[in-house]
């Protein structure tokens, strides 16, 4: 879906919505009072955030398996999948599976670490734990109340924020701002704070601050001629990266997000961009969603998360990695 304008402005008719905002956040509640969360065999990481939308939650997803493997902890990812077709517990592979089965998540996830995508995410942390993991990551999953965290890291877009303040479907909220932020461990804003976001955010809550910024493979885009489309939750940061590499961008194309590619739809792009003499660049995320035949024609800009004070977010990791590291096998040197 595409977030509508009324969500950040609290334009007409976001009043409106407010009485079924309120339901919303009523029967939410209501599904967490009534849970008993069960605790996994092993440490759970969730990185959630409490609007919708393309906050930034796989890259920091990524860029933390990314820190527990350079420790030597065997961690995996769980996923709901969403605009997949399979309920799982299934373990993705890239090779056999596809975006219509797994959802574009999962497979970029997949190619990191091992990843489970299920809908039920008890029944996923059983099979990751089955499979020798020591450590668990979730991409989303803060407001499902029936798997026990042990860490909750809740991202926040920093020109975004949370909108309106309101609860769908009257804003972006999935629930209300202060019971999500009282339940999290800490908060990763991603890119400049444009919201004032310290007005919100309870004294004591740890916040990292991190950017998106292009990774060593990216291609060198300064003064090209690109045709760029996007089908994520806010197409314009995509938009505002290709600009500050310097590519000249001489048409956008924004899709819903998680927008299922047609080849019609490519390949009009694609010959759109050949007749501008443009490339035709869009995501990561949105490169696995293509028609394999016509994905090769296509550049994606790849991104990593840069976290302005990794001590920080050692600290915060530490409890977790002192738990994955117990579970971890450790190497026998006895001699054969």
């Amino acid at each position: 879906m595409r977030a509508p304008d009324f969500w950040r402005s609290d334009a007409f008719p976001a009043p409106l919505l407010a009485p079924l905002g309120q339901l919303y956040g009523v029967l939410g509640r209501g599904r967490r009072a009534l849970a008993r969360p069960w605790r996994a065999p092993l440490p759970v990481v969730c990185i959630g955030n409490l609007t919708v939308g393309g906050a930034g939650k796989t890259p920091t997803v990524l860029a933390l398996v990314r820190q527990l493997q350079a420790r030597g902890i065997a961690v995996h990812c769980l996923t709901r999948g969403y605009g997949g077709r399979l309920p799982g517990p299934v373990r993705v592979d890239p090779a056999a599976h596809d975006a219509a089965a797994v959802g574009d998540e999962a497979l970029l996830l997949a190619a990191a670490a091992p990843t489970w995508l299920a809908r039920d995410r008890i029944a996923g942390a059983r099979a990751a734990a089955a499979a020798g993991a020591a450590a668990l990551i979730l991409d989303d999953g803060f407001q499902n109340p029936y798997l026990r965290l042990d860490l909750a890291l809740l991202v926040i877009d920093g020109g975004y924020g949370f909108g309106n303040g309101r609860l769908l479907p009257a804003g972006p909220l999935r629930e209300p701002l202060a019971a999500g932020l009282a339940r999290a461990d800490g908060v990763i804003v991603i890119g400049a704070d444009e919201v004032g976001l310290g007005r919100w955010l309870p004294p004591g809550l740890p916040r990292l601050d991190a950017q998106l910024v292009p990774a060593a493979s990216t291609p060198d885009l300064a003064g090209r001629r690109v045709l760029a489309f996007a089908g994520i939750g806010r197409p314009a940061k995509f938009f505002a990266s290709l600009a500050q590499l310097g590519a000249q961008l001489v048409e956008r194309h924004e899709f819903a997000d998680h927008h299922p590619y047609q080849p019609a739809e490519i390949q009009a792009l694609i010959g759109r961009a050949a007749a501008l003499d443009a490339l035709c660049v869009t995501t990561e995320k949105d490169r696995v969603r293509l028609p394999p035949a016509l994905a090769a024609k296509v550049l994606t800009l790849p991104i990593e998360l840069d976290f302005a004070d990794l001590p920080a977010l050692a600290r915060l990791l530490a409890p977790i990695l002192t738990a994955a590291g117990a579970m971890s096998p450790k190497p026998d040197y006895r001699q054969s």
